[in-house]
């Protein structure tokens, strides 16, 4: 019994040796394409950009109270940059989390310029369901947010007639949902840290 005891343990410590060595040897290449794909996004939703910088103001617990407040409790506002050209600001990338989407988090990243117009929405990371919720992620339904100028979206399922309305996903109305409560949650945001349009 006790030399099988201590070939188990043999056995359990080499396993966490290599489970160690494999993290340690995988981690900086998995950072390395995260920040990849985060830039990828940036640019997507920002073209007109050349460079993204950290938003100096923001704040987590600020971001947690605005979003409250305004009733958006199911998303997390995770990172704000500021988009530049040669030094000069054309407005903010705000990554979103939503938390309610069917299977769980859908993180985006949001474009919008200094006058309020949203470029466009980019996903970073989702898990819906294949052939429904996933839609989200392709560009019939993300381009509906795309040189928009609304201050907060709803979803239809009658055919969008207006700026503010967006398509909902056959199958898929809590994957709409969730997204689109996400982007209104980046508006809500931006408002605050920006003081809105008549501010401009």
């Amino acid at each position: 019994m006790v030399k099988n005891t201590a070939i188990l343990t043999i056995i359990t410590l080499c396993a966490g040796l290599f489970l160690g060595l494999v993290f340690e040897i995988t981690k900086e290449p998995i950072a390395i394409a995260k920040e990849t794909a985060k830039q990828q996004a940036y640019q997507e939703v920002f073209s007109a950009a050349d460079s993204f910088i950290d938003y100096a103001g923001f704040s987590a617990d600020e971001a947690r109270s605005v979003l409250d407040n305004a009733g958006l409790t199911s998303d997390s506002i995770v990172e704000v940059v500021e988009a530049t050209s040669s030094g000069e600001v054309l407005g903010h990338v705000i990554t979103v989390t939503a938390h309610d989407g069917y299977a769980g988090d859908i993180t985006f990243t949001i474009g919008i310029t200094l006058d309020g117009n949203i470029n466009g929405i980019a996903i970073l990371t989702i898990g819906e369901t294949p052939g429904l919720g996933m839609k989200a992620a392709e560009d019939g339904f993300t381009s509906q947010f795309g040189n928009k100028s609304a201050q907060q979206f709803v979803v239809t399922k009658t055919g969008s007639t207006s700026d503010g309305e967006i398509d909902a996903i056959g199958g898929a109305t809590i994957t709409t949902v969730a997204m689109v409560n996400g982007v209104n949650a980046g508006l809500e945001y931006w408002e605050h840290i920006t003081g809105g349009i008549s501010n401009e």
